[in-house]
């Protein structure tokens, strides 16, 4: 299948790396919005434009398919709708030193780099990167567009809510929830529920930053957050209707 991989910074030679090594896909090209890149070539796979071009390169170079290599959640998440509606599959990047257990069910556009574990009966959600080394131990729930950072540990039976960040070499102890668009700092150790929006650092992780919601995304935000009285929404926010 004829694939291009949106996005032809650092990850996207990433995730060219992983379809070469698992020989799935045919990556014909890069998409970038970096108008400097367009006509190069990234370990010699040329960047064919940008993504509002896709139309016209669908048809040029009989794409049939796509991931997206960007590492801003709300970003990837949005480009691969806009590859959705232009009528071309989603496709996961899975390195085979990755070892995912037989139970486990993936979404659309995931990306589990080398070295990556998912133990059993995990759920892996659209447009998820499980990156280089990560751990995701049983019964975890992965939301759709969570970053799992190189290194991080998730032990059995954690929620990460969509849109989370962990952090490089984090670790999140069983049965914890990150909450929507929360942000786990490098080498944090996570023994306590984080709310959403919120940024946690430290060994034991504490809050240090916590962002009002001034507009609504195209999120489908938790029924327990908007019902949560200890956190502040912006009072004239939009809510989008669950």
């Amino acid at each position: 299948m004829n694939c291009v991989i949106v996005g032809c910074g650092g990850h996207g030679r990433v995730v060219l790396d992983i379809l070469t090594a698992a020989g799935q896909h045919d990556v014909v090209g890069f998409l970038d919005s970096n108008p400097d890149s367009h006509g190069r070539r990234i370990d010699g796979v040329p960047v064919l434009g940008d993504i509002n071009q896709i139309e016209r390169l669908r048809h040029e170079h009989n794409i049939e398919a796509a991931i997206i290599a960007i590492g801003e959640n709300g970003i990837r998440r949005a480009f691969a709708d806009a590859c959705e509606r232009s009528g071309l599959q989603l496709v996961n990047a899975i390195h085979p030193s990755a070892n995912i257990a037989h139970q486990t069910t993936l979404g659309r556009n995931v990306v589990i780099a080398a070295g990556a574990l998912v133990c059993a009966h995990c759920q892996i959600g659209d447009s998820v990167i499980l990156n280089t080394g990560s751990i995701v131990d049983h019964e975890s729930m992965i939301g759709t567009a969570v970053h799992i950072c190189p290194g991080a540990r998730l032990a059995g039976r954690v929620t990460a809510e969509a849109g989370a960040f962990v952090g490089i070499g984090a670790t999140v102890v069983q049965s914890i929830r990150i909450g929507y668009e929360s942000v786990i700092g490098a080498g944090a150790v996570v023994i306590n529920d984080v709310n959403p929006l919120t940024t946690v650092v430290g060994v034991p992780a504490r809050a240090i930053k916590q962002r009002e919601v001034e507009n609504w995304s195209n999120w489908l935000i938790p029924k327990h957050f908007l019902e949560n009285p200890r956190l502040k929404i912006a009072e004239d926010a939009e809510i989008p209707q669950l």
